[in-house]
């Protein structure tokens, strides 16, 4: 519900040169990189961000859609480079805050400051909304070359919030990073404070072992083991900006900070799905509809007709493959030990994203459409999500891993890969373990 207060301070968007100050150094990075790791138990991918003075590592469920970083800084928050925003300040109107705390009824620690800016940080996960104090901190990350992991770099006044609520979230996690369409997100902020490319890139690992996945904040190119530039495979579609925001609790008149890309048609094994396809479209009043990216939500969720269409024609082009009970959350479900395997997964009927024209499209291949959940069940991995959702399909975590995505926030278009296990490599095989200084 989009709130509405007497005391709204409304304020514009300021320039980028007033963003978070570079720790005074000569080096000036022009990527950095990011370790991001898939928690088995909850399916969240986590970074570990070091923030604080002096240094503490921060382990963060990544948010694509989220506004910015939030830190529930009740418990534990000790750090003597904290400052928190002011109201009417340059960092204030940057974050978009509308609102002021006037008071804190305790002693002033990072979280309950009189005199600053508030904004509402959301638990995506639980989809649940807060209010949180805007505040400033260092934060350390490393550099990198595209191939290898460089000297560490700070960023002495990066803006984040301090509230949330932790419930849903991974173990050990103590807030979530937000990658979304604002100005305060964590790669506007890092494209700003070293003059680098506004852009970045996820590459999820499947595994949810001791194997780590990457996040690249600025331009390629993206190395992977065993040497392959995967940044040079790319294909291109326009992100899309749904004015009306998508978030659980929101201020009228806001933007979604979602990533949402045209989808015009489904094809399984090159046959269109017979699909309602208003539905993929974004209803310009209401915001409603069309397809976004998430990182929070375990796997991909259409609405229901869209859903039952997309089901019913896989089922069909994987007929002689004997079905077998659903297991929740998942419909449609086979006997494994009749599917085979190739390169990119189960030998399955491939699921075409139909992008911007029908030479662009997006295959899911079965490494990232069926999911093991027994040692002779496969099913495929899309869930119900229901009548009248906020959107019609939203991209979940299973089909993005092992795909780079690369997110271009200055000329706003996606470039993805498809799956890396073609170019035989995974989104695990960056190599962390050579530090260059």
């Amino acid at each position: 519900m989009a709130l509405t207060r007497n005391f709204l301070l409304f304020c514009s968007l300021l320039p980028f040169f007033i963003l978070p100050s570079l720790s005074k150094t000569s080096f000036r990075p022009k990527a950095l990189v990011l370790p991001v790791s898939k928690d088995a138990s909850s399916l969240q991918y986590v970074a570990l961000i070091n923030q604080r003075t002096p240094l503490v590592p921060v382990k963060l469920t990544l948010d694509l859609g989220g506004q910015f970083q939030w830190v529930d800084c009740d418990e534990g928050y000790v750090s003597s480079s904290y400052k928190p925003v002011r109201c009417g300040s340059a960092q204030c109107e940057l974050a978009r805050s509308k609102s002021c705390i006037t008071e804190c009824y305790a002693s002033p620690r990072p979280g309950c400051n009189n005199n600053t800016c508030a904004v509402l940080p959301e638990n995506t996960v639980t989809r649940t909304g807060t209010s949180g104090e805007v505040g400033q901190d260092v934060v350390s990350i490393q550099s990198t070359d595209g191939s290898n992991p460089g000297r560490a770099v700070s960023v002495s006044k990066l803006i984040f919030a301090c509230g949330g609520s932790l419930e849903g979230l991974a173990s050990g996690v103590k807030g979530m990073a937000g990658f979304g369409r604002t100005k305060i997100s964590l790669p506007s902020q890092f494209s700003a404070a070293f003059s680098f490319d506004r852009k970045f890139a996820i590459c999820l690992t499947s595994s949810s072992s001791n194997a780590k996945g990457v996040v690249f904040f600025g331009d390629g190119p993206y190395v992977l083991l065993p040497g392959i530039d995967v940044s040079r495979s790319l294909i291109y579609t326009p992100l899309i900006l749904n004015r009306v925001s998508t978030a659980s609790v929101y201020y009228t008149g806001e933007p979604s900070s979602d990533y949402f890309i045209g989808v015009k048609s489904i094809k399984i094994n090159g046959k269109a799905v017979p699909l309602n396809r208003s539905l993929l479209s974004i209803d310009r009043i209401e915001g409603t509809g069309g397809t976004k990216i998430s990182t929070v939500i375990p796997y991909t969720a259409m609405e229901t007709s869209i859903y039952r269409a997309v089901t019913a024609t896989f089922v069909k082009a994987l007929a002689k493959v004997p079905r077998v009970a659903s297991v929740a959350p998942f419909g449609a479900c086979f006997n494994s030990t009749n599917i085979g395997s190739t390169r990119v997964g189960p030998a399955v009927p491939q699921i075409d994203l139909v992008l911007q024209n029908s030479a662009v499209f997006w295959t899911i291949f079965g490494a990232n459409s069926m999911v093991q959940v027994k040692s002779d069940v496969l099913c495929l991995g899309f869930v119900d999500g229901g009548l009248n959702p906020r959107t019609s399909i939203v991209i979940g975590g299973y089909q993005l891993e092992d795909n780079l995505l690369q997110f271009d926030l200055a000329t706003s278009r996606l470039g993805f890969s498809s799956s890396l296990l073609f170019s035989r490599t995974t989104c695990a095989n960056f190599n962390f373990t050579s530090n260059k200084a």
